[in-house]
């Protein structure tokens, strides 16, 4: 596999760890393809630029968890990171939970973020059985 898990899951990690501090525009700035899109929970799709503009102002994140990484490789220079994420709002209330799928193709080398997507996780006290 020319694919390193660990390379994704740095990325992701340094991904989220921007959400939490508030660079997140110029993460995603720089590790997004050109033409990369991100198709969010509440179903809006946001291209790079509208990214960018969204996390300007966007609250941080105080902490988030990944889980369940599971690894797709698409090709030699391509791959999907799926993985179950949930992150916490420092003004509290519940935490935001998805299953997260992250496709990251190498270009110049580089592991740039050509398509993410969310799928909301209920929370397991808002479960009914």
């Amino acid at each position: 596999m020319d694919v390193n898990v660990s390379e994704l899951l740095r990325l992701e990690n340094a991904g989220w760890q921007s959400l939490c501090d508030g660079s997140g525009g110029d993460f995603y700035g720089t590790v997004m393809t050109d033409d990369g899109l991100m198709v969010l929970a509440d179903g809006s799709v946001l291209d790079r630029a509208q990214v960018i503009a969204s996390l300007a102002d966007a609250p941080a994140w105080s902490a988030y968890e990944i889980t369940d990484e599971r690894l797709v490789e698409i090709g030699r220079d391509a791959a999907a990171f799926v993985y179950r994420g949930r992150a916490f709002r420092a003004s509290g209330g519940p935490p935001f939970q998805a299953q997260m799928s992250s496709v990251y193709v190498r270009r110049d080398g580089e592991w740039r973020l050509a398509l993410y997507q969310q799928t909301p996780v209920p929370s397991e006290d808002s479960v009914e059985l």
